[in-house]
């Protein structure tokens, strides 16, 4: 159970911060979101803004969603020769076109649709009561909403606020806004992590700031604040050189030059051996000192995301010079890893959902059909070109790429189960 709820948390959390980064730069560029749904399945809850966007919770917790008016399909349910009953404000303006037979709206005028136009000129005609002697225009406001059929009211779209209208760089950065949403989460979870384990690790000094109990160091009489300043004559400014000066003795007697407070000590130690690959070296039992600084634990989380970031992106180059499914996870992998990561406490289970939000964050980046990556290369094009690529291109291009995209799911998951479960 514990497993299930840590998938869950992890999944969820990371996805609906990726589709909160294209919500809030849609909304900034003027763009109708439909929906931001947390889940996915049927509805649990739905509230619809004053702004147009319907909020919606979902049975399966997993992941999230945003519908963008124009982003894909976004055709009305109403045609010619429909029955609607239409309301107005007090200037004649339509307000809510009402198709459905569920809901019955207060001084509503009943029409039968003959023509609509609810993107460009903002207008529905047809016969009103039954008089097909006379077609009536009405003028319709421009947040107007429809009900449809089965109850659901949804704000219509004109073009100014669909997606393809928006301006091309305010288009890049919502493509963007879901990959920046995931590093920027990544680089919050990694400065907590960092801050959780009291700072971050001063490689600048040969500061001692704890002692393995039974360790060469506890029997050298080595104590928490003690500076390592020579071992064995040799002179050592920074972790690094004390780490490699340690590992040249394992089982060896060596002295060591400390400094303690205002006193210079002359301490005798023998370092355990350990196995590193085919090398033996030396181990001393002793951990560095921390830097606790705001700015330091600033600092360590950025780089650390940066090293993640670094080592994920080494992991694609090598995935496509050496194509191999064992080098991808899907959910089941992620599944196994929650597993892992719950039962080693909640700050792996922080560190773990951080390189998952890197993961997809880059992933989604990959110029591919589909991805935000994909959608930025065809931003990039129609900004060289000084035009987009026609509707029906871009939609073979699309479904080509979410084609590839199943394809690939449904190979890794496959893969995942064969090597997990058999």
């Amino acid at each position: 159970m514990k497993t299930i709820l840590v998938f869950i948390i992890i999944f969820s959390v990371v996805v609906v911060i990726h589709e909160f980064g294209h919500y809030f730069f849609a909304k900034r560029a003027g763009i109708l979101v439909r929906e931001f749904a947390i889940g996915m399945g049927p509805k649990l809850f739905a509230h619809q803004a004053k702004d147009g966007t319907t909020y919606t919770i979902r049975m399966l917790p997993l992941g999230g969603y945003v519908q963008m008016a124009g982003w894909g399909e976004d055709e009305t349910e109403i045609t010619p020769g429909m029955p609607v009953a239409l309301v107005q404000d007090t200037s004649g303006k339509v307000t809510k076109i009402n198709t459905s037979k569920k809901i019955q709206l207060q001084e509503a005028i009943p029409m039968e649709v003959t023509a609509f136009d609810l993107e460009d000129q903002l207008t529905i005609s047809g016969y009103v009561n039954g008089n097909e002697q006379e077609v009536t225009t009405f003028s319709v406001d421009h947040d107007a909403s429809i009900i449809h059929e089965d109850g659901v009211e949804v704000r219509i779209a004109p073009l100014d606020v669909q997606f393809q209208s928006a301006k091309l760089w305010q288009r890049m950065l919502t493509n963007f806004a879901g990959p920046l949403n995931n590093f920027i989460l990544a680089l919050v979870l990694f400065t907590g992590l960092v801050f959780a384990q009291g700072g971050v690790v001063n490689q600048d000094a040969t500061i001692v700031s704890g002692i393995e109990a039974g360790s060469a160091a506890a029997a050298a009489g080595l104590e928490d604040g003690d500076e390592i300043v020579a071992i064995n004559g040799t002179t050592v400014a920074n972790w690094s050189e004390l780490t490699t000066q340690i590992q040249k003795y394992p089982d060896t007697q060596i002295t060591l030059d400390v400094k303690r407070g205002d006193q210079t000590l002359d301490l005798t130690a023998t370092p355990s051996s350990s196995t590193s690959g085919s090398d033996t070296i030396g181990v001393l039992g002793v951990t560095p000192s921390l830097k606790t600084g705001i700015g330091a634990i600033l600092l360590g989380g950025l780089q650390m995301t940066m090293d993640n970031a670094l080592v994920i992106f080494k992991a694609v180059g090598n995935l496509i010079m050496q194509p191999d499914l064992d080098k991808l996870g899907g959910p089941v992998a992620i599944f196994q890893l929650s597993s892992q990561a719950a039962s080693q406490g909640v700050l792996t289970v922080i560190g773990m959902m951080a390189m998952i939000s890197i993961n997809l964050g880059i992933f989604n980046l990959l110029p591919i059909p589909g991805l935000d990556g994909g959608k930025l290369v065809l931003n990039i094009l129609e900004g060289l070109r000084g035009k987009p690529i026609s509707q029906e291109k871009e939609g073979i291009i699309t479904l080509i790429g979410f084609g590839f995209l199943m394809l690939l799911m449904v190979l890794v998951t496959w893969n995942d189960i064969q090597r997990f479960f058999f």
